[in-house]
């Protein structure tokens, strides 16, 4: 409530993780209860974790009901739905989680939670935003990119957002289509202020 009362007015936006983060490994009624609170309590994004064990053993109509459920609660507010890249074992199943997550209503697709050992590569970021592509073209919709876990200097963050700027374009390179998360470089960051 403090978060909302003091930063919503500023114009801050407000995210919020559910859905049994980190790991997903709960119940979707529970999934959806938490998303719930989170928006109650002034949310304005969601971050929610593919079920990758669910994932894995090819459980795609639970999964597809599961982030449509939380994209109909979030309604107008972002779904961020974070892969677990480093967890997939292949390239074709980073592929598969991006489309699945974008055609069910992920507003963002997210590399990793951050909690694994491995977490954003280029490899991965390279097929999640072929994919972005591919749907943006489908559906004539803007969807976003996030890169997160394990980015660890502010040279690999720019190379992250030259694949972004190869394949998206450049128009894509702002807050509304691309993200960097990374608690790793704030010093960095304010050491250039």
């Amino acid at each position: 409530n403090t978060v909302k009362t003091n930063l919503r007015k500023n114009g801050v936006n407000i995210a919020a993780v559910s859905g049994g983060f980190p790991s997903s490994q709960t119940f979707q009624e529970i999934k959806i209860a938490e998303t719930n609170l989170c928006l109650l309590e002034g949310a304005t994004e969601i971050d929610a974790v593919l079920p990758v064990g669910l994932f894995l053993d090819k459980q795609y109509e639970y999964i597809s009901d599961e982030i449509h459920e939380l994209k109909e609660l979030c309604g107008d507010r972002k779904l961020k739905y974070i892969l677990e890249t480093g967890i997939l074992n292949n390239p074709n199943e980073i592929k598969n989680a991006s489309i699945l997550a974008l055609e069910f209503g992920a507003d963002f697709i997210k590399t990793s939670t951050g909690k694994d050992k491995k977490g954003a590569d280029k490899k991965s970021v390279f097929i999640m935003c072929q994919v972005i592509k591919l749907f943006n073209e489908k559906y004539n919709k803007r969807v976003g990119v996030k890169v997160a876990g394990g980015v660890n200097s502010i040279e690999e963050a720019k190379e992250y957002a030259k694949i972004v700027s190869a394949i998206l374009g450049e128009d894509y390179l702002n807050k509304k289509t691309f993200r960097i998360g990374t608690s790793r470089l704030e010093k960095q960051l304010f050491e250039l202020i």
